[in-house]
């Protein structure tokens, strides 16, 4: 029976799959410089242990990349709707830098897609970083989404031009068609923000504080 009992846990619930899910793929168009950004991950595994694989970061067409990392995690359900993930992260921009992350990542109340994760770096440094969408289904093909996304730092950071306290702020709504359910092209409005110091930081480097962008981009998974 030992091996009729392993063979039904693997068909419910021990089968080992995976995903990739490009959310965020997108064109910038703002009144100075255009942009682009990505926001992806992937996963393997079953449905209570994975290894998750996360990318994202932006840059101006016009100037070099601004912003790039990658992270790898491990992932264990810690209930029907959340995982709890810890790993590592590292930045190739603004700064080469590695972080230990801890975070949870799962469906909020109200099918809030919520991601939220602390990052303490090699050098100390303790940032966070918090994101939420919600999808309204307009149509069965035609769906509307605010997303907002948050990033924190317990001190200042001036080599990244991170000041303490929240750093930066970015809302957006995407309106998104789902030519397949897997394959949807949107577009929407973003606007972004510096708070506090690490505005500071932007205004003494003669950068913009804040920005608004029409965005146009692809929504994908497989």
């Amino acid at each position: 029976m030992e091996a009729a009992r392993h063979h039904l846990k693997s068909e419910h619930g021990g089968i080992r799959t995976g995903s990739v899910v490009v959310n965020l793929a997108e064109y910038q168009f703002r009144d100075d410089d255009d942009a682009y950004r990505w926001d992806a991950e992937g996963w393997f595994g079953g449905d209570v242990n994975r290894f998750v694989l996360k990318t994202e970061g932006e840059g101006t067409v016009d100037a070099d990349l601004e912003d790039a990392e990658v992270q790898a995690l491990y992932a264990r359900a810690i209930g029907p709707y959340f995982n709890l993930e810890a790993g590592l992260r590292y930045d190739f921009e603004p700064e080469s830098r590695t972080y230990a992350v801890l975070g949870v990542e799962g469906v909020a109340p109200y099918w809030f897609d919520l991601e939220a994760a602390a990052f303490l770096s090699d050098e100390g440094d303790l940032l966070g970083r918090v994101k939420a969408s919600q999808d309204f289904r307009l149509t069965q093909r035609l769906l509307f989404q605010p997303r907002l996304e948050m990033n924190l730092a317990a001190q200042d950071v001036p080599e990244s031009e991170i000041g303490a306290g929240l750093s930066n702020i970015e809302f957006g709504i995407r309106l998104r068609y789902e030519i397949k359910r897997e394959f949807a092209p949107y577009v929407g409005v973003s606007w972004e923000s510096a708070i506090g110091d690490t505005a500071d930081f932007a205004r003494a480097g003669g950068e913009d504080v804040s920005s608004t962008s029409i965005v146009v981009g692809l929504r994908t998974w497989f």
